[in-house]
């Protein structure tokens, strides 16, 4: 079995008001040494009997097809067997 990592952020040439809202959020707390924050995903997936190459391959197409969108979106991924 594999399991991967998926981390899906907006690109940085997109604004992130939610990345915005938890750093005005952090400042009132007092934490004003943050300059910035960006908020994205972590999806993990566990996959079953599959070789790494074809795990790679497909959770790249996953992500392709739903995971990401890639016109704002931009995502990295890692694999580990389980």
């Amino acid at each position: 079995m594999m399991k991967a990592r998926v981390i899906v952020m907006l690109k940085s040439s997109v604004l992130d008001p939610q990345g915005r809202a938890v750093r005005g959020g952090l400042h009132s707390m007092g934490y004003e040494e943050v300059e910035d924050v960006r908020v994205g995903k972590e999806i993990v997936l566990t996959l079953g009997d599959i070789s790494e190459e074809r795990a790679r391959a497909r959770v790249k197409e996953m992500c392709d097809k739903l995971l990401a969108n890639p016109v704002i979106e931009e995502f990295r991924f890692t694999l580990e067997r389980v």
